[in-house]
């Protein structure tokens, strides 16, 4: 159900909203503040141009949440990050926060969510960005806990191969399984 746009519902809708969304596209742009502002900015855009003729709509937070994950998405379609180093990969997968508080890393991660399943993307952003647990992950999608982390590992790998495709020198990384343990090994094509 949706609201007419009158200037104190906007109004009012922003100042309940803005420190919300600007959380939620800080988080995913690794804490840069001038990404985060262009795309709340843009998000904003978006919902004032769409809510004069639709109506501001019932769940304003989750609309301008949708909104700016797209225009994320758009963006880093559109922007390709540069991998200084392959370790990264490593470092983000031992500390999930570190895609939520390094602007490199969080492009990296965003360019490479851009190219993965809307489910598979989804559950790595809850994973790096939302820090959910694999708990509240698994209670959420009715799923078991062990569903979860093997969708969630399935998804990683996805994502690690992704963006193993940006490593500069046509530098190859492959990944191994011996007895359950991953090993990474850096091969340079000659």
């Amino acid at each position: 159900m949706s609201r007419t746009l009158s200037e104190q519902d906007l109004v009012e809708t922003y100042r309940t909203t803005i420190g919300p969304l600007y959380a939620y596209v800080s988080r995913r742009v690794g804490g840069d503040a001038g990404l985060a502002e262009d795309l709340v900015q843009d998000t904003w855009m978006r919902a004032i141009v769409d809510w004069r003729s639709k109506g501001i709509p019932a769940e304003p937070i989750a609309w301008l949440i949708r909104v700016a994950r797209n225009t994320l998405i758009s963006y880093v379609r559109r922007v390709r990050p540069q991998l200084v180093d392959a370790a990264l990969l490593d470092r983000i997968e031992a500390e999930p926060a570190v895609a939520a508080e390094d602007p490199g890393a969080a492009a990296v991660i965003n360019w490479g969510l851009s190219r993965l399943r809307r489910s598979q993307a989804q559950l790595l952003e809850d994973f790096y960005f939302t820090g959910k647990s694999v708990r509240d992950m698994a209670r959420e999608r009715s799923l078991s806990e062990r569903a979860v982390e093997g969708r969630l590992r399935r998804a990683r790998e996805k994502l690690r191969k992704r963006i193993e495709k940006m490593l500069p020198g046509a530098a190859v990384r492959s990944r191994d399984v011996d007895g359950g343990t991953e090993h990474a090994r850096r091969t340079r094509a000659s």
